[in-house]
Parts: structure tokens; sequence; C-alpha cells
């Protein structure tokens, strides 16, 4: 859990923003999603991080009426993976992608890598 006072990077504000979008309080959305108000709201601020079961965020998904596989859900989804500091999980459970994470990150960190090695994540990427 985080300590109090530090802020969640994105799936908070990503939450209340969906959330105000679809016109749904925060009491109504706790009641379709069977969560408490009070630590929705502390989501919702960056003060606690979201949450990590995948039925507690389908649950919320369900509330805010995101469409399964649609790029709000995506990154809905995301968002609360990398506030966590984790990989999202259909990300980790693709085998080919989870080769060239590596190459991802020496990238990120803007190591040169190979010409070969980059390309075939550009490959793999586009077949996504």
């Amino acid at each position: 859990m985080m300590k109090a006072g530090v802020e969640s990077a994105r799936f908070g504000p990503y939450l209340k923003q969906l959330r105000l979008e679809k016109r749904i309080t925060l009491r109504e959305f706790c009641r379709k999603a069977g969560a408490d108000p009070g630590n929705v709201s502390r989501i919702e601020r960056g003060v606690w991080p979201p949450p990590q079961d995948r039925d507690i965020l389908e649950r919320y998904a369900k509330a805010l009426e995101l469409k399964e596989a649609s790029s709000e859900s995506y990154r809905f989804y995301d968002f609360a993976a990398a506030d966590c500091g984790i990989l999202p999980r259909d990300i980790m459970e693709d085998a080919e992608v989870v080769k060239v994470l590596p190459v991802l990150f020496r990238t990120l960190r803007r190591e040169k890598p190979t010409e070969e090695t980059l390309d075939r994540l550009v490959e793999k990427l586009r077949r996504s």
C-alpha cells in the first residue's frame, strides 16, 4: 500500500474522469461496484493505490460501463498496473512479447539495441 500523501500516477484521476464523464456519482458508482465510497475516494485522489485484484477491477470497469477490449478499458487496466509498478497481465501472458521486453527496457533507458533486435520488436508490436 502507498504511504499517505504519495500521489498515484494516473489510475485514480482516470477513474474519476471516467466516472464524471458518465455522470455517475461516487455513491452510485460504489453501489454498482460493491465498493466503499471512502476507499474509492482515496483511490481517486491518489492517496491509495489502485486495486490489483482482477475481480475488483472488473467490477469497477462494469460499473463504469467500459466495453471489453476498448481503448478506455485497456487504459483503465494499464493505469492500474502501472501505478503499482507492474506490467499488465495480458502483456505478461504473451510469451513473444515477454521475450522482447528487455529490448524495450534497454531502449527506454537509451541503450542502443541491435538493428535486428529492434526490427523483431517492431514486427511483434505490429502484429499485436
